[in-house]
């Protein structure tokens, strides 16, 4: 990664407010994303990828989202701090999103045509000609057949995957510095996914924007991503570069997605789970937060929240005993 990082998230502790009060929904976290970079964000549902996405460009609801610490840096700027008007000029323009499900993102009563030329309008200032021109190339690129005619369709004549293309074209259409894709291939099927994948791909080639994926699968990560930030339970438990993670995870949480994956080399499909399911937000858990679900767990884990130890070369991992016996126990 480069030595000054596109966007870095720093100390980010962001709350949602419950009926027994404010409840921390992700907690300290910190990663970083380089120029071309593609960093993956992993774990299971509940352990604060989206939120994390979401609060870089403060998507959650203003009246029950409380940012109670830390900072997002994009160059000069504190995305946290930047005035509405300021950052509805990043949102889009310089930083852009797609989100989760394609089947409800679209707006059913706009047709495609108007919710590409919106982000071109509001943020290059183009004529409604020559947005329309400029969406129709834009299906071209995301390789929709027939664009000229399909822009002029509503999202509910478009089959899962066109909608999906339809969402990348909204969000690369101002080439932005950097996209973030939410799960960008959930309810798809496999030939589709890795098409999505590969679509991705080329347009960060061609546009030399970063990636942050968010994803639960780590297949896609290995296949997609340069680094990996692991989260469990609102925090980072472990981060490194893809290769060092696969051939060493030091977190036992990693071990167990890693686990999980199915290995069509082997005979018998057997696949692997991880016991018990990640803690509510607002129990209370006096040590390590993956304890109850850890087999390798010792008496120093109960007793007091683990740190981000460095086990060289830029592996964090919140396991000191772990990193301690040298990795995979």
């Amino acid at each position: 990664m480069a030595e000054q990082p596109l966007l870095s998230v720093e100390n980010l502790t962001v709350q949602f407010r419950g009926d027994a009060g404010w409840v921390n929904a992700v907690e300290g976290v910190d990663f970083a994303v380089g120029a071309g970079e593609c960093l993956g964000i992993v774990g299971e549902s509940g352990s604060g990828k989206s939120v994390s996405a979401l609060s870089i460009l403060k998507l959650h609801s203003p009246a029950n989202t409380r940012y109670a610490s830390g900072a997002i840096r994009y160059g000069d700027r504190d995305l946290l701090t930047l005035p509405q008007r300021r950052l509805r000029q990043v949102r889009g323009g310089e930083i852009a999103m797609i989100f989760q499900d394609p089947m409800s993102s679209l707006n059913p009563v706009l047709t495609i045509a108007d919710q590409i030329m919106e982000p071109l309008r509001q943020h290059q200032g183009l004529s409604v000609q020559a947005a329309r021109r400029k969406a129709i190339e834009l299906l071209d690129m995301v390789r929709i057949s027939d664009a000229s005619r399909r822009i002029d369709d509503y999202p509910h004549r478009l089959s899962g995957g066109m909608r999906q293309r339809v969402m990348i074209a909204i969000a690369v259409a101002c080439r932005p510095r950097l996209l973030i894709a939410d799960e960008p291939t959930t309810a798809l099927d496999v030939t589709i996914q890795s098409q999505i994948l590969e679509l991705l791909r080329e347009l960060q080639r061609e546009i030399g924007m970063s990636v942050i994926l968010i994803t639960h699968d780590l297949g896609v990560v290995a296949e997609f991503a340069q680094r990996v930030v692991v989260m469990y339970a609102g925090r980072v438990v472990e981060t490194a570069s893809v290769p060092a993670l696969f051939e060493r995870p030091m977190h036992p949480y990693t071990e167990g997605l890693i686990r999980a994956v199915p290995n069509l080399d082997e005979d018998v499909h057997r696949l692997t789970t991880i016991p018990g399911s990640i803690p509510d937000p607002s129990m209370s858990i006096t040590g390590c937060r993956f304890s109850p679900r850890c087999r390798e767990a010792v008496q120093s884990c109960l007793e007091k929240p683990p740190s981000l130890v460095d086990a060289g070369a830029g592996h964090l991992a919140r396991c000191p005993p772990r990193i301690a016996a040298g990795g995979i126990s």
